[in-house]
């Protein structure tokens, strides 16, 4: 293959593909998502995406606020930080620290967005090239191999996924994250502590750590009901 098959190849898998119909394979893929979050064994394989977005929700706001990204860390047990530099308070810190709860929610609904209308192979070479990029701001073995592992899969369904399969997996991706961010958020209600984010918001403001939690669950629950909504349309 020379250069310009390739260049074609790679046109091709970026132009607008199929929408996914509302018969079994739609169910189907919904039912993985739920099946993925609440399996112990599937969540552990799968949850370090959740923590990417996560991280990377953190180090994307605290960019436009004027913080320098200086790398992040998804440790063994799935938890995770990103470090920005910049002032030690003020807004770009606040709003760099709030982001990372409620980035899968909106990650995840833009991506049933994106399914359903048609882009999800767009979607996907984007989401790679972000990975391949964040792999220079990696700062431990466990996160580079988290994130290969995330860009390897990712590449592979671009590359060789039909374009229907490749849309029924992005939808399914966005509710996986969806759900991954409401149990991301269960686990911090649950056993949260001072250096947890909202902890963290609580000693940045006067605003007291649970309605930071009750921020992000509104954020949350916002993104789920327009994925939901959507869905719901589909399938009438």
């Amino acid at each position: 293959m020379d250069i310009g098959e390739i260049l074609d190849a790679i046109g091709g898998r970026l132009a607008p593909g199929p929408v996914p119909d509302d018969g079994p394979w739609l169910l189907l893929a919904l039912a993985v998502a739920a099946l993925v979050v609440v399996v112990p064994p599937l969540w552990r394989l799968l949850r370090p995406g959740v923590t990417i977005v996560h991280e990377l929700g953190h180090a994307a706001v605290g960019i436009l606020m004027g913080r320098r990204f200086t790398g992040f860390v998804v440790s063994a047990d799935m938890s995770g930080h990103a470090v920005t530099v910049g002032p030690r308070r003020g807004i770009g810190r606040i709003l760099s620290t709030w982001a990372g709860y409620p980035a899968p929610a909106v990650v995840g609904a833009l991506l049933v967005q994106i399914a359903l209308h048609g882009w999800a192979r767009t979607a996907l070479f984007a989401a790679l090239v972000v990975l391949v990029v964040s792999l220079v701001f990696t700062r431990s073995g466990h996160t580079v191999l988290a994130v290969l592992a995330s860009a390897a899969g990712i590449g592979a369904l671009w590359w060789w996924g039909s374009p229907a399969l490749t849309a029924l997996l992005t939808l399914a991706a966005g509710v996986f994250l969806l759900l991954g961010a409401w149990r991301h958020l269960g686990s911090v209600l649950r056993r949260g502590g001072r250096q947890d984010d909202p902890g963290q918001l609580a000693q940045l403001t006067p605003i007291p750590a649970a309605l930071w939690n009750l921020s992000f669950a509104l954020v949350i629950a916002l993104g789920s009901w327009w994925a939901g909504a959507t869905l719901v349309d589909l399938l009438r």
